[in-house]
């Protein structure tokens, strides 16, 4: 682990979001239109006993003069990369193997900075820095969103805003979610404000998920995210989630410590996950997966209480988060009182989903933190679907 990733113990500081350590940032973690990127070490806390931890990530400021009041920020929640630490964005590089899909929402990041809005980039609890990363555990992916913001404003105080959005894709858009739900009670005190949550293709229905991929007999690339499912729910209850006793033999415990190793990609490869009979190699027979189960569960965002306005982004031809999932998502969110703008997409897939609904993202930004609504030249491709296309499939499924 490189020396910057590595706390002091005890833990400096005595409040989330106490900056560390800092250091300019160049190379491709860098976002290319910042006027200064800065790596961070910044003070939270684990979900798993509220102990102190630290977590890593990037703090990007716009070029030009801060507007009065300083420049608004928007807190960014990635998507899936894995837990091992070389996957993390900061320490992103040329060749690694989660280098392209770090290097997936920097289009839109760029974008941000230009707009005039400061980038704050967690890598996540243990991604990067000590400990192993609870995939998918919505209260550590909040806590790192947020607490970030506060590292920024504390390394920034004179030219950030203490007002804010955050902003996620996939895994990130999940994150997204929990970190609206939580951020009044995390942020309470601090002075900062959260305008809004946008969440690109929301990760949603985690159990459904990995029961569906544990039926499966034949070798597939998303038996990949089986262990990083695992990691989250033993993070999240690691007095009965006991991997141990839940994994087959040792080819089954081999398998999974390399999530340690190699990032999602790799993991999907022939020789790893992808090229596994799941239902055969990973669980112990009898294996009692109800507290494994329960943890999943309580990963779905359609959960939650978020009481901020959300931008609810999907695309028409998303296959790893299909349509659906994220309807039945605003579906409930709206039922517990959540005001949502739906945005479909029809012709993006996962990824696509942050390029072509660029135009709608600015103008609801722009909206949210002045007040002043998107005119003409915000119209994109993707469009709000009213309340009768919602109910139709055809306006949300990818077309045949």
């Amino acid at each position: 682990m490189p020396a910057f990733y590595r706390a002091p113990m005890p833990i400096p500081g005595t409040e989330p979001g106490h900056v560390i350590r800092h250091e300019p940032l160049t190379g491709f973690a860098a976002l290319e239109d910042a006027a200064s990127n800065e790596r961070v070490l910044y003070r939270s806390n684990a979900v798993a006993g509220d102990r102190p931890i630290a977590v890593s990530g990037i703090i990007a400021l716009p070029k030009g003069r801060p507007p009065s009041g300083g420049w608004p920020i928007v807190s960014w929640a990635h998507g899936t990369v894995g837990v091992a630490d070389a996957c993390s964005p900061s320490r992103d590089v040329l060749g690694a193997a989660a280098h392209v899909f770090n290097q997936a929402p920097h289009r839109l990041l760029n974008l941000l900075l230009r707009n005039g809005y400061a980038v704050a980039m967690t890598d996540y609890e243990g991604l990067g820095t000590e400990g192993r990363h609870p995939f998918l555990l919505g209260d550590s992916e909040a806590r790192g969103v947020l607490d970030i913001v506060r590292a920024a404003r504390n390394l920034y105080p004179d030219v950030l805003s203490p007002r804010f959005a955050i902003v996620g894709h996939s895994q990130g858009g999940q994150a997204a979610l929990f970190a609206g739900a939580r951020a009044a009670e995390r942020l309470a005190g601090s002075g900062l404000e959260a305008v809004g949550v946008i969440a690109y293709a929301p990760a949603s229905d985690i159990l459904g998920l990995f029961r569906l991929a544990m039926a499966q007999s034949q070798p597939f690339e998303g038996a990949a995210f089986i262990p990083l499912y695992f990691t989250g729910a033993a993070e999240g209850d690691p007095e009965h989630v006991r991997l141990d006793a839940l994994l087959k033999d040792a080819r089954a415990r081999e398998l999974y410590s390399q999530v340690d190793t190699r990032c999602r990609v790799e993991l999907s490869q022939p020789d790893s996950w992808g090229g596994i009979d799941v239902k055969e190699t990973v669980l112990a027979e009898g294996a009692d997966t109800h507290a494994l189960e329960a943890q999943l569960a309580t990963m779905h965002p359609g959960t939650l209480t978020i009481p901020i306005p959300i931008r609810l982004v999907q695309g028409r031809l998303d296959t790893r988060v299909e349509p659906l999932q994220t309807l039945r998502v605003h579906a409930q969110l709206t039922q517990r009182g959540a005001t949502i703008d739906y945005i479909g997409c029809p012709f993006a897939d996962h990824f696509g989903v942050m390029g072509d609904d660029l135009p709608g993202t600015l103008g609801w930004l722009r909206q949210r933190f002045t007040g002043q609504p998107p005119d003409g030249k915000w119209e994109g491709s993707c469009q709000t679907l009213t309340a009768e296309e919602l109910k139709s499939s055809a306006a949300v499924s990818p077309t045949p």
